[in-house]
């Protein structure tokens, strides 16, 4: 199931023992375009503080209480390394993050999340989980000093794109693949070109983010995408309505592809 990053914002975190907080943001990697966290508002009972919770800890969403539960206590998030998150978090801050809760890291493997497609399939399995030392042991330097790459959803939001022949639009939101995490779609808002409707783009289909110009250039015509099937956000996204996308940009889509996200 794909869902936006808008419908999460303030969904509450629940522990096993409470409410930690709502979700204020999702830190995904620019390379794979996967969330990695989400930035959780702990509000008074940690007065006030901003803390990273793992998609390996977040469980099935329950959309009648607006909560996801994660399979960590409140005690454990406020014993949690104290991570700045208006600020970039680096790769040793991850380290030090996923050491302290037991998670592998995700970034020592072919697939999305290490090995796996999907954060539970790290979880499992000798040498995963609570039982990882010899994976973190093969841990470089290099790697600790790496840049992970990771940008906030919420700042993208609103940047501008391009297309191979003008201007389309701007970012809206992003659909995300509860299972693994995957940013599959970025809507994008065409107000101000046409007579303002959303369509969906594939990560696969940007060629480059200018990060500090705030701008997304895509491999597509404006005519293609003015003409793509629009998107509703009510009425939501289906495998046939998928189909129908891939099939007016003449692409492959993603459920067909046997192999992980390009890493660049």
């Amino acid at each position: 199931m794909l869902r936006s990053n808008k419908t999460l914002e303030k969904y509450v975190i629940g522990a096993s023992d409470g409410a930690i907080g709502r979700v204020k943001d999702f830190y995904f990697d620019d390379r794979q375009w996967v969330v990695r966290y989400l930035v959780v508002e702990t509000g008074t009972w940690l007065m006030g503080r901003e803390v990273l919770i793992s998609p390996y800890a977040v469980g099935t969403a329950d959309d009648a209480a607006r909560m996801l539960p994660v399979s960590i206590t409140k005690q454990q998030v406020k014993d949690s390394p104290n991570i700045d998150c208006d600020k970039p978090v680096s790769r040793q801050h991850e380290i030090q993050y996923l050491g302290y809760y037991g998670y592998p890291y995700y970034w020592g493997g072919a697939g999305l999340w290490g090995e796996g497609a999907y954060p539970g399939m790290m979880m499992t399995g000798i040498g995963y989980g609570g039982t990882d030392q010899p994976y973190r042991d093969a841990v470089t330097t290099q790697d600790a000093a790496a840049d992970p790459h990771l940008r906030s959803c919420e700042a993208l939001s609103a940047y501008h794109v391009h297309a191979s022949d003008g201007d389309i639009g701007h970012v809206q939101a992003f659909l995300i693949d509860e299972q693994s995490w995957s940013i599959r779609y970025v809507v994008l808002n065409t107000s101000n070109w046409w007579v303002g409707h959303d369509v969906l783009i594939a990560p696969d289909w940007i060629e480059d983010v200018s990060w500090s110009q705030g701008k997304l250039n895509v491999n597509l015509t404006r005519q293609a995408v003015q003409e793509a099937p629009r998107y509703d956000a009510h009425v939501g996204l289906d495998r046939n309505a998928e189909i129908g996308i891939y099939k007016h940009y003449g692409r492959t889509g993603y459920w067909t592809d046997t192999q992980t996200r390009r890493v660049a």
